[in-house]
């Protein structure tokens, strides 16, 4: 853990150059806009350590899958998101000496993302080898409002010279990403594609294989202390530049501005993505840079408006909500159901961009929470449209029948992850798919998904656990066996807990929706019964004789569920007796190592434990949190939230605090030393649900708003918005009292600490004691 930024309430402030730093700083400072983003890179030439990178939704590359023994249902190919064009590059030269903060004496530095308004700030004083002495202000941001924008603006002034100075505004095409073997390119140039005018440029790029294309039109304006400069435009296959040159003086202030769309044919897949890059340049150019950011601040000011949480009293914890609410909200808008959530969102390239069950076990959750419902709508959405993919993997792997198997890593439905022990055994994926659907009709009420598609998911899966199983003669039960739980520090077990338990949830789920359907819409029923070629008869009969005669692992002695079979036969022990010289496990062990501890990874029981907290009682989950969380070495950035709301529930505050710090904080601490390979996206919607759900025991059950909070010891009060059944609802909360006031235009229900429920009609306000 590193302690490197300034704790601010509204931004992370970086002041003082490091160069051991940068790629860390770089993935910090990312943004983006949910259809593209940039990480923190410094617009000028830097020759130090740095991962550029600019990243386009949708845009991958599909690297062919190696393997030295291949095996039957392996995926064809491993997704790469990619790096794409560098829009923002300037080349500075201060009489023949290039501004290189890598080779130049940096006097003062400041990087500044300014969450409020989405912005990126940097300011710096450096000398040259030569004792050139220059000051430097730039801002730049990703338009909220027009998703293919982005701009920045950068002022240069002399401090102690008078000389030439010759500035290249320039794009990139020759992107090469971090992993690439023998240095390959995926991107090469369209002939013809690189254009310069009068005043902007074009540049269009084609990736091998599937033919992605992104044009790139560029408008860029430089003057000298107000005055219009005239640029020199040059082009070669792959590059486009407007040269500009100037002899300046203490005194005077250079200012670039350059306006950018970046539009792709996965964007855009019936028009020509030159053609409309150009218009919607034209568009936007006719504003000024001042007007762009106060259209910025606006929209912001709408996001923040509904997702902020206020903590009065600890600027760390302030600071770092607000940083995840801000990287979640600029990594996905709900604006194209195409799009979903990588782990590393638009900041790096670990884990190929690609969407994992993340989405549905922590995103799904914040988005419904602190966002319209259409948000996560598309998010289901995202999963109906690649179910006839996620039956293909499946019958690939030997199901039948219309079984479906979502992928474990996926670009486009397809499964696109190479490793065996995750690839076909890390099947608990399909449960949260299911878990996702149940949530979003909790919080919303709104059940037309099922008849829209929902159903069609649950049916396939539920197939796919029906099959999954076989009948143990030994035990008289139904057993899974050869799989890996949430726990990837334990592959290739046995009845899983975790697994089997989801995999009885959703048998039994399915058949209540399609009982409740029957119901209430035969018509609707009897369409999906055809769609799906449903036996109801002997398929539902499968599904309850295996939902009702599931093994599941429990030890009576101690009063735990058993993680799997075999674990308790382990050298039990806490993770707090390991050297700290052995952390993390997964830098330090070998593979064999970590398998034979008993150490775990993530939350593995105990997150079955949190989807259905309503099916067991306070005193399970304590007997099975005192057991397993002391073992758990959190080294999957999944980990900490799960535990720290659970904490919360036992009234563990300490525990609590300390585990939502590490899920806050992860990367601006940068706990697990990777920070430099881009953030956490998906789990930093953790830190927003540890305090919402954790501090603030917030759930919301059939519509009705339950509050059953507990506030830090430290903090004087917390406050946050909520969206429930589309209403707002203002929550404030300290140590003495909890103030609930309906923004909203409709009553909400609502039940503290399990009273009675009562009705908060608009614009009413209720005070309550804290006992």
């Amino acid at each position: 853990m590193i302690q490197y930024f300034k704790h601010e309430p509204w931004s992370v402030v970086e002041e003082g150059f490091s160069p051991a730093m940068q790629e860390v700083a770089e993935s910090v400072c990312s943004i983006g806009n949910g259809f593209m983003g940039q990480r923190g890179n410094f617009e000028e030439t830097y020759s130090g350590n740095t991962l550029l990178g600019s990243y386009i939704g949708g845009v991958y590359y599909p690297d062919k899958t190696r393997v030295g023994w291949w095996k039957n249902g392996y995926p064809e190919y491993f997704a790469k998101v990619l790096n794409s064009t560098n829009w923002i590059g300037l080349s500075i030269e201060v009489e023949g000496e290039v501004l290189d903060l890598h080779t130049w004496t940096v006097n003062l530095f400041r990087r500044e993302l300014d969450m409020k308004r989405g912005l990126l700030k940097r300011s710096f004083t450096a000398t040259s080898p030569q004792g050139r002495s220059i000051e430097v202000a730039c801002t730049r941001f990703y338009s909220l409002k027009h998703p293919d924008f982005a701009a920045l603006e950068y002022q240069l002034k002399p401090l102690n010279f008078s000389g030439s100075v010759r500035v290249k505004m320039f794009n990139d095409g020759a992107a090469r990403n971090k992993d690439s073997n023998y240095e390959e390119l995926f991107w090469e140039p369209i002939p013809g594609g690189a254009q310069t005018f009068q005043e902007h440029s074009l540049l269009s790029m084609r990736t091998k294989k599937l033919n992605w294309v992104l044009s790139t039109a560029t408008r860029n304006r430089c003057s000298l202390n107000g005055q219009a400069l005239q640029g020199i435009g040059e082009a070669t296959a792959a590059h486009t530049a407007h040269v500009f040159s100037a002899t300046i003086k203490p005194g005077d202030s250079m200012r670039l501005e350059k306006f950018t769309v970046l539009c792709s044919n996965f964007r855009y897949p019936n028009a020509d993505p030159a053609q409309t890059a150009e218009a919607l340049l034209q568009n936007c150019g006719n504003t000024t840079f001042e007007n762009h950011l106060l259209e910025q601040e606006q929209s912001w000011a709408e996001i923040w408006k509904r997702s902020d949480v206020v903590i009065d009293g600890d600027v760390p914890a302030q600071q770092a909500v607000r940083f995840n609410i801000f990287h979640l909200n600029q990594t996905y808008t709900g604006a194209d159901a195409r799009l979903n959530i990588g782990p590393k969102g638009f900041t790096g390239e670990k884990y190929g961009g690609s969407t994992y069950w993340d989405t549905e076990a922590y995103c799904i959750p914040f988005f419904l929470l602190s966002a319209p419902s259409s948000i996560s709508r598309q998010l289901l959405e995202y999963r109906h449209r690649q179910l006839p993919k996620a039956i293909e993997n499946a019958t690939k792997l030997g199901f039948e029948k219309g079984a479906a198997l979502f992928p474990m890593v996926t670009m486009n439905g397809e499964e696109c992850h190479n490793e065996w022990e995750i690839t076909f055994e890390e099947i608990h994926r399909n449960g949260a798919m299911a878990w996702a659907i149940h949530t979003y009709m909790e919080h919303t009420g709104d059940r037309s998904y099922l008849e829209e598609g929902g159903l069609e998911v649950l049916i396939a899966i539920a197939r796919f656990w029906a099959q999954r199983v076989h009948w143990s003669e030994m035990k008289q039960q139904y057993v899974m066996h050869g799989v890996t739980g949430p726990n990837e520090y334990e592959n290739n077990v046995n009845n899983n807990w975790y697994t089997n338990y989801l995999a009885v949830w959703c048998m039994n789920f399915t058949m209540r929706c399609l009982s409740e359907l029957s119901a209430s819409h035969p018509e609707h029923y009897a369409q999906i019964i055809h769609l799906t070629n449903l036996n109801t008869e002997s398929e539902l009969a499968k599904w309850k004789e295996v939902a009702s005669s599931m093994f599941l692992p429990e030890d009576a002695k101690r009063g735990v569920f058993v993680q799997h079979e075999g674990f308790l036969d382990k050298e039990l022990m806490p993770a707090s007796a390991l050297d700290k010289k052995h952390l993390p496990l997964n830098q330090k062990w070998s593979w064999d190592r970590i398998l034979r501890s008993c150490f775990i990874k993530q939350a593995d029981v105990l997150q079955g434990m949190y989807f259905f907290e309503d099916h067991f009682s306070l005193d399970q989950l304590e007997r099975n949190f005192s057991f397993y969380e002391p073992m758990t070495v959190h080294e999957s950035s999944l980990s900490p939230c799960i535990h720290s709301i659970q904490a919360s529930r036992l009234g563990r505050k300490e525990k609590a605090y300390e585990l939502y710090l590490r899920t806050a904080r992860l990367d601006l601490d940068n706990y697990n030393n990777d920070t430099e390979d881009g953030l956490h996206i998906t789990s930093m919607a953790g830190s927003y649900l540890s305090i919402v759900q954790g501090f603030a025991g917030v759930r919301i059950r059939q519509g009705v708003l339950h509050l059953n909070p507990v506030l830090p010891a430290h903090w004087n009060s917390c406050s946050f918005s909520l969206l429930v059944s589309g209403n707002l609802v203002k929550v404030f909360f300290d140590q003495k009292q909890i103030r609930i006031q309906n923004l909203g235009t409709q009553a909400v229900k609502i039940r503290i600490k399990n009273e009675e429920s009562v009705t908060l009609g608009p614009a009413d306000v209720r005070l309550l004691k804290v006992d």
